[in-house]
């Protein structure tokens, strides 16, 4: 009898195999075997054969539940660059779709460049621009990057540090702001392992000699809690601990200068629950039974991130006085926290058209940079600074809330509120005075004490005068690319 499996490699077809049903595996068999015979012959630094690479990158996709276009193209995404095969080639056999996203992961190989810079910058432009047109070209790209991170030991050690630092300075801040924790988490460990090596050691060792004490740690909340949430009537629920990644303890440990043994935010633990209402529900339970740190209470279920992310998040006073971290969304919110912007093809029915839309909001503004790099060099500062903003929300008079990059000021707020074309003057609060270049954390956190005591909170008014002219670039009184650049007339 003959066999209709498809042909596919191991490892990949094992992460397809419960995923029959809602994937094409005859499209993605005979990508594999295109990309098999593109690549016969080719070689990894690590002496496996190339097409290896390629079925990594579709296997990790897999498993992020992605569809089977997306699929299809990681089989193929280098297949133009290295191989006789072209993008017709593609078209023709597989579609417009893989087509277009094999195309936007292709590296720009027929123009002459000054510099090694301008080069990677032009190669970040239309990657950028193929992102716009299709979100799953940085979905591939991102696995495409953990892949060759993974195996990053076979190269030469100068290569390994051009490539992690590349890692940690685009790859891991896109991974972040596609709300792709997990990839993030992943990819800069390992830039850690490459960049920081002896420390990165160090500290592995240390995380787990600490490994049962921190499974104890977790007991002594879990169980009291999940006593507490069957009593109030909750079903369904799944309470977990996740220890912090490496580079974020590396980085609390330099940021308080203090060692790893005096840093005791090292995990969080995590409840998951069926519906938002239930979100609210276990939130309120918690903070009957354990003592909350006011600051440190979070609502992105009501005020989601750019990146789509959605959680409750509170830091307790647990058993024994110990401070717990907690983490409280639904399963598709979960799912959505660590696939970020690929979870959107799990979910997407039932879901508005327009909701990718929405969080690739950020990604648009991303692209303003275009518009406002006069060299290459320019371009990938740009890229990079704006990448890895922490974000605060600043609320309008109307209600309407704005995202800013941590460090914002009061300049940066009028152009987000009227425009590059339209803001002009100079912020000021009601009493009249201004407030150039002033950190608008420091005025948040005074709006919020003055809320404490009063009941309610200062407003930020913008007072527009009509012959008045944006800040120039460069000026110290304002953070964003938006509010530096100058209107298009006027460059």
């Amino acid at each position: 009898m003959t066999s209709t499996a498809p042909i596919l490699a191991p490892e990949l077809a094992r992460a397809v195999a419960a995923q029959r049903d809602r994937l094409d595996l005859d499209l993605v068999s005979r990508a594999y075997r295109v990309s098999a015979q593109a690549h016969r012959g080719q070689k990894r630094e690590s002496g496996d054969d190339y097409v290896s690479h390629s079925v990594a990158v579709a296997t990790i996709l897999a498993e992020q539940l992605m569809d089977s276009t997306t699929i299809a193209a990681a089989l193929l995404h280098d297949v133009v660059e290295d191989s006789d095969t072209s993008l017709e080639d593609i078209r023709r056999d597989f579609g417009a779709e893989v087509a277009e996203l094999v195309d936007g992961l292709t590296k720009l190989s027929t123009l002459t460049f000054r510099s090694t810079a301008e080069e990677q910058a032009e190669n970040y432009r239309k990657l950028l621009l193929s992102v716009a047109k299709d979100a799953r070209v940085i979905i591939i790209k991102l696995a495409d990057r953990l892949h060759n991170m993974r195996t990053l030991e076979h190269l030469d050690v100068e290569k390994q540090r051009r490539i992690a630092l590349e890692t940690r300075e685009i790859y891991a801040p896109l991974a972040h702001r596609f709300g792709m924790a997990g990839v993030k988490a992943e990819l800069e460990d390992l830039a850690f392992k490459f960049l920081e090596t002896d420390d990165y050691r160090e500290l592995a060792r240390k995380v787990r000699a600490k490994k049962a004490e921190r499974e104890r740690t977790i007991e002594r909340l879990r169980d009291p809690l999940a006593a507490e949430l069957t009593g109030a009537g909750l079903v369904g629920f799944e309470i977990t601990g996740r220890p912090k990644n490496l580079w974020s303890i590396y980085k609390k440990m330099r940021k308080r200068d203090k060692p790893f043994e005096e840093i005791y935010d090292l995990l969080a633990v995590r409840v998951l629950v069926n519906t938002i209402p239930e979100c609210y529900h276990v939130l309120g339970i918690i903070h009957h039974e354990w003592t909350p740190l006011q600051e440190r209470i979070k609502d992105y279920i009501a005020s989601p991130k750019s990146n789509g992310y959605q959680s409750l998040h509170t830091t307790v006073f647990g058993p024994g006085g110990q401070l717990y971290e907690i983490q409280i969304r639904t399963r598709e919110m979960h799912h959505t926290a660590e696939y970020g912007i690929a979870a959107h093809w799990l979910f997407k029915e039932g879901k508005s058209p327009d909701e990718l839309d929405r969080h690739l909001a950020w990604f648009r503004q991303l692209l303003e940079l275009q518009q406002d790099a006069h060299t290459p060099e320019e371009f990938l500062e740009f890229l990079k600074v704006d990448l890895y903003q922490d974000e605060i929300f600043v609320f309008t008079p109307r209600g309407d809330v704005k995202r800013l990059p941590k460090g914002a000021t009061p300049i940066d707020f009028a152009f987000a509120v009227q425009g590059r074309a339209h803001a002009r003057g100079v912020p000021r609060v009601p009493q009249g005075r201004p407030l150039p270049g002033r950190d608008l954390r420091l005025h948040a956190a005074r709006r919020r004490q003055a809320t404490a005591e009063r009941g309610h909170a200062d407003r930020l008014c913008v007072r527009c005068a009509h012959r008045g002219r944006p800040a120039l670039p460069g000026s110290p009184h304002q953070r964003t690319h938006r509010a530096a650049a100058p209107p298009a007339q006027e460059r």
